[in-house]
């Protein structure tokens, strides 16, 4: 067995595992990372890029159909092929020799195989081939493995050889007739690039459609599928699924109904990649998520660090927030404060000190491109409600802004801000409509950046942009 020592080691070489081996070595330690897969993760092969890609072709078409003297120029249906074939370059063709480069760039040393703890600071690595690495880290060992799909326990579904998230990015070909069990954002997106693409969709969504965003985000995205040509049961739930010789998929509904597919996408949530990385071996439990303080140090039940709080947990496997863009912001936390406690430097963990996540508690921004496209920073006008604020809900026909016209001929959308009115700040912003994904961080800034809305009426939005929203969101509120 050959033995290496680094002063930190991370486990998963996904955008989060990457980021933290960044920022350690940046700050002057040495880094070591583990992969089993392709370095770069879910999000560069089976999530964030691939499907964007799948998604984007769909959207721009959208777009100049939207557009007197644009739309004149369009004569055709979007080529399938080059949008799979696009996808494919956006997901490197699945090699990952192009992240494998910049690891050895930024001098972090990359240890293919399954890795697992075996004891504290101690990372055993099995290779392929069977040899073994052993890793002990100086300082800290950081869990960046992430999640997977979630396959509910539906008699026949494991036999019926399904789609999850990933077989849908990568897919060759696209199916005639796809069923989609689930309606949060993979169910609503991939719905949304297949029925684009041509394939006859049906969502089987029992809870609704994105049913954590504001209710009139759903209903617009329902509405949208269902006018793109896909068939949406709303409080449908999957009894039974069953493929048969000719390849047909069948899922019985509780209610009775029969729904055929060539091709199943479950969608309806994630478990955490815990289960085989040595958890045992440090009196954590497999296959759980991993409790994490604000520093993104690994706790016991009894909220505390591990003995020497040497092990760190970033990304979707402490379940905080399941987004790359929190991931990364996880483990820029975590490698500057890995950092610090290294190097007896003060350690910042104030609310808004540099060695502590504190943006996912209340000011995550997230984006879905559905269509129409989804945005939205902060609390719901329920969840700010369930935390015991006293606030103010002020809606504004999204169309109505001059610039949204301009922007779209029939321009349909809808903006919402839920104001904390003990301290008259914005605590939670919601847009949905054409292309309102570039919109969003101006109102991530006022949403964490707590700024009082007497202030806000000195950011003057430029006309005639969509941007003048905010305006419209002002003087709805009254100064």
């Amino acid at each position: 067995m050959v033995a290496r020592t680094y002063d930190v080691i991370v486990i998963g070489a996904g955008p989060v595992g990457e980021n933290v081996a960044d920022r350690v070595v940046q700050g002057g330690l040495s880094a070591a990372i583990v992969e089993r897969e392709l370095v770069g993760g879910e999000c560069s092969y089976w999530a964030c890029m691939p499907t964007k890609a799948l998604l984007r072709s769909a959207a721009a078409l959208r777009a100049v159909r939207r557009l007197p003297g644009a739309r004149e120029a369009v004569t055709g249906a979007l080529d399938t092929g080059a949008v799979l074939a696009r996808r494919d370059a956006f997901a490197s063709h699945w090699k990952d020799e192009g992240q494998v480069s910049w690891l050895d760039s930024a001098g972090i040393a990359l240890f293919r195989g399954q890795g697992r703890l075996s004891g504290e600071r101690v990372v055993e690595v099995v290779a392929e081939d069977g040899s073994m690495t052993s890793l002990t880290a100086r300082h800290a060992v950081v869990v960046a493995t992430g999640s997977s799909a979630l396959l509910p326990d539906i008699p026949g579904l494991a036999e019926a050889g399904v789609w999850t998230s990933r077989e849908a990015a990568a897919a060759d070909a696209l199916p005639g007739r796809m069923a989609v069990i689930g309606g949060g954002v993979v169910a609503s997106e991939m719905a949304t690039a297949f029925a684009a693409l041509g394939s006859q969709v049906t969502v089987l969504a029992r809870d609704g459609v994105l049913p954590l965003s504001e209710p009139f985000v759903g209903e617009r995205v329902t509405a949208s599928l269902r006018e793109a040509g896909a068939t949406v049961l709303l409080g449908a739930e999957a009894a039974a699924v069953e493929r048969a010789a000719d390849r047909t998929v069948h899922i019985t509904l509780a209610s009775g109904e029969l729904v055929e597919a060539d091709e199943v996408l479950v969608a309806i949530g994630r478990r955490p990649n815990t289960r085989d990385i040595g958890l045992e071996q440090v009196g954590l439990e497999p296959g759980d998520w991993l409790k994490v303080d604000d520093t993104l140090q690994v706790i016991g039940d009894d909220g505390h660090a591990l003995s020497g709080g040497w092990l760190y947990a970033a990304g979707d496997v402490n379940r905080r927030v399941l987004l790359t863009h929190q991931g990364k912001y996880q483990a820029r936390a975590a490698g500057d404060v890995i950092v610090a406690r290294a190097k007896s430097a003060v350690v910042e963990e104030g609310r808004w000190g540099r060695h502590v996540a504190t943006a996912d508690e209340r000011w995550v921004p997230q984006v879905v491109f559905t269509d129409p496209e989804v945005a939205s920073v902060g609390l719901t006008a329920a969840a700010a409600q369930a935390a015991g604020l006293r606030t103010r809900v002020v809606d504004y026909d999204l169309g109505a802004v001059a610039g949204s016209a301009l922007h779209a001929n029939g321009y349909q959308g809808h903006a919402r801000m839920v104001v904390d009115e003990d301290r008259k700040v914005i605590v939670g912003f919601t847009l949905v409509g054409p292309d309102v994904a570039e919109l969003l961080h101006a109102a991530t800034i006022a949403v964490a950046g707590e700024i009082p809305l007497d202030l806000l009426w000195h950011a003057v939005p430029v006309y005639p942009t969509v941007s003048e929203v905010w305006l419209r969101l002002l003087e709805t509120y009254g100064r």
